[in-house]
């Protein structure tokens, strides 16, 4: 019998010039607030993404390790009825062998979306799964998931997964205004798989974004090098300190960067100068953190009903099944 071969079709949504607009109104945007932020959006070029992926692999960052746990043990009931994987911010696509093995399995396996802004990473990691599955339809869309939800494909019976805990990076109003248009491109049948961390010891969770080797110092540096060389500015990476703190009152992890002194900042590309104070710190990342009622309560907020729950033996980190 012949062996069916996997298609890869890239789609993109992003004009040539979108990433750049985009840094460029951020950087603008987050420079000239009071306080200062840049989102976590920029730490991810080439360099950024290898730390992160050093990051997963360390002793106190729990939550890459408690996903994977609920993934191998449950993929079957997480895909069960569909045969359609969409992946919202795939990037290197590390944990979408188990949704899609589990769907092979039961026979049901046609076809994969992955969904990310970096048109390389994810044509890459494309073609890799399409080699894996004989007969995928692979439709890869290079597309921000904050803006473009409603351009992706609909076709299949398709689970939607947002995995990692990214949708902790939103604050709550966007958070709310992502699963409502999210919701609105869903059909009847369709799923959503969302990987959320949960609250725990503060210890714990500060450890998981302050590691004692300094990897997530130099991944929290990074966007400033990002900065520097899309943007011809002058930051001083290693001016600045890492810091990690859990806000309580709104259940979050916060990154910053404290500037260790007195600081004139140019952007040339964006003519901006910026002033730093010794001691300023400027936000560049949330992760919020969830607990279950919480969760259950902003999903139903949506328009969806949560249909199952998943947690690892630990109880650090869920996984939601919800249908529209």
């Amino acid at each position: 019998m012949p062996v069916s071969h996997s298609t890869v079709h890239v789609i993109n949504h992003l004009h040539r010039d979108y990433l750049r607009q985009a840094l460029e109104e951020d950087v603008t945007n987050g420079l000239t607030a009071s306080p200062k932020w840049l989102p976590p959006k920029w730490f991810y070029d080439a360099t950024g993404s290898e730390l992160f992926s050093r990051i997963t692999r360390l002793p106190e960052y729990y939550p890459t390790r408690r996903e994977l746990a609920i993934l191998r043990a449950h993929a079957a009931d997480l895909v069960a009825g569909a045969d359609t994987l969409v992946e919202l911010g795939s990037g290197t696509s590390e944990k979408t062998g188990l949704l899609l093995e589990a769907m092979s399995a039961a026979g049901t396996l046609r076809g994969y979306t992955p969904v990310d802004v970096d048109a390389v990473t994810l044509e890459s990691a494309a073609r890799r799964l399409a080699g894996r599955f004989p007969g995928l339809a692979v439709r890869a869309v290079c597309a921000d998931f904050e803006r473009h939800l409603a351009l992706l494909p609909r076709g299949g019976r398709r689970v939607v997964a947002f995995l990692g805990g990214t949708i902790g990076n939103l604050e709550p109003v966007a958070r709310a205004v992502f699963l409502k248009e999210l919701r609105a491109t869903l059909r009847h049948g369709d799923t959503f798989l969302l990987g959320a961390d949960l609250v725990k010891d503060t210890g714990r969770l500060v450890a998981a974004y302050d590691d004692a080797a300094g990897v997530t110092a130099e991944f929290n540096r990074n966007v400033l090098r990002v900065i520097d060389r899309e943007l011809d500015a002058d930051f001083e990476p290693e001016a600045f300190e890492h810091v990690a703190l859990y806000d309580d009152r709104h259940d979050w992890i916060e990154m910053r960067l404290r500037a260790s002194r007195d600081m004139r900042v140019s952007v040339g590309a964006l003519g901006l100068t910026v002033e730093f104070a010794a001691g300023e710190e400027m936000r560049t990342e949330i992760s919020a953190k969830f607990r279950p009622e919480g969760l259950n309560q902003e999903l139903t907020a949506a328009g969806f009903r949560v249909r199952r729950r998943f947690t690892d033996p630990d109880g650090d980190f869920t996984l939601v099944l919800a249908e529209a």
